[in-house]
């Protein structure tokens, strides 16, 4: 079946309409995005998509930015994954150029959230869509754009709902607001921004329920070299909510422990 092709720069207002052409790119040329917070398919559906891509070929296009000589991937890497496995070449892809990081960060968590649902997400992609969503970096135009293209490449024959696009009106900087968007209290939201502070050595620990929501709340606030030491004792003696507790009672104002207080 022929790759369809979207002429997502007319969809965007982009005066160039073969800005957003789709193109084939070799698999080798190709790399995750560098912040990149999402599991990749496993299993039976990682399974699943090899057997279609082996008949079907990629239907949708990847989207991708230039990195240098290579290009970094922004929506498709479970595309990407099951089609070196599948043994395909090269896969079809949409390069986007001139996007800020932010905007380039927006791509990658609103597709996986459109994709998998936000539910069905680990708490740390929850924290690192809440975050992105919470914070002042976009303005709802700007983001609404963005879905629209996504709803486009999911569904190209779709028109995309105004209301679906900004559910709960245009103010969206709030944790209540952000919390009616994802389905969550204002709570949730406040420690899933909290958990997204965590480096990646606790948010795993967190995702596995090693510890638990609200003790990696606690330990948000502990410094990054802080929270490195509280990794490396988490190995050998298990973080509740108590110790982390003690831990956050224990650091100074910029979050810092000493490691001998940390592993006592």
């Amino acid at each position: 079946m022929q790759t369809p092709q979207f002429d997502l720069g007319m969809l965007l207002g982009t005066p160039d309409a073969m800005k957003n052409a789709v193109k084939q790119i070799p698999c080798e040329m190709l790399h995750p995005y560098h912040n990149h917070k999402f599991e990749l398919y496993s299993g039976e559906r990682l399974e699943d998509m090899v057997e279609s891509i082996k008949e079907n070929g990629v239907l949708s296009p990847i989207i991708v930015q230039p990195d240098g000589d290579t290009y970094e991937i922004l929506i498709g890497h479970n595309r990407w994954n099951a089609s070196k496995i599948a043994g395909l070449g090269s896969v079809p892809a949409i390069i986007k150029e001139g996007l800020t990081e932010e905007e380039a960060e927006m791509y990658v968590i609103e597709s996986n959230v459109m994709q998998r649902g936000f539910e069905n997400l680990r708490i740390s992609e929850q924290a690192a869509a809440v975050a992105l969503r919470h914070s002042e970096m976009f303005s709802q135009g700007k983001r609404n754009d963005i879905l629209r293209e996504l709803a486009v490449l999911e569904n190209p024959s779709a028109e995309p709902d105004t209301a679906t696009l900004n559910p709960v009106g245009s103010k969206l900087d709030t944790s209540e607001s952000v919390g009616k968007e994802y389905g969550v209290s204002k709570g949730s939201v406040v420690r899933l921004i909290r958990i997204n502070k965590l480096i990646d050595e606790l948010k795993a620990l967190v995702d596995s329920g090693d510890i638990a929501i609200r003790a990696g709340v606690e330990l948000s606030f502990l410094s990054e070299d802080t929270q490195a030491v509280v990794a490396e004792c988490a190995e050998d003696s298990k973080i509740d909510m108590k110790k982390a507790k003690m831990l956050r009672a224990s650091a100074d104002d910029e979050g810092n422990i000493k490691r001998y207080t940390v592993e006592s």
